[in-house]
């Protein structure tokens, strides 16, 4: 059976469409610039240091970046950890970041699909 999903909780002519304010919410994270690249990147390796996700993202400034990554991981969607020596610091997809890997494969299908080659 498959599970749906009630969009808009109104849509008669005369009234306002109600989106469910989590469903908005979430589309304001993942659709922020950046937010949804980064996690992708993280979806495809376990663990990686700033400098190899700047690599990966080549077009957002280092300052977006450090933004993006600090509102991810007070989101909950990805982890920073320093190494013993502390010299190191890595970026990791917490497990609440793992479960957007469905949905980032998702997308990358409709845009195989749609979107032209650039």
């Amino acid at each position: 059976m498959v599970e749906t999903h009630e969009f808009a909780t109104s849509v008669a002519v005369d009234e306002p469409c109600q989106i469910c304010p989590r469903f908005e919410k979430t589309f304001e994270l993942l659709g922020k610039k950046w937010n949804g690249l980064i996690i992708s990147v993280l979806c495809e390796n376990d663990q990686l240091r700033f400098k190899d996700l700047a690599k990966s993202v080549t077009k957002c400034s280092d300052r977006v970046l450090v933004e993006r990554l600090k509102e991810l991981e007070g989101e909950g969607i990805i982890v920073r950890v320093s190494t013993r020596e502390g010299h190191q610091v890595v970026y990791s997809l917490t497990d609440k970041g793992r479960a957007l890997m469905p949905v980032m494969d998702a997308v990358h299908d409709w845009a195989d699909q749609w979107e032209p080659v650039a």
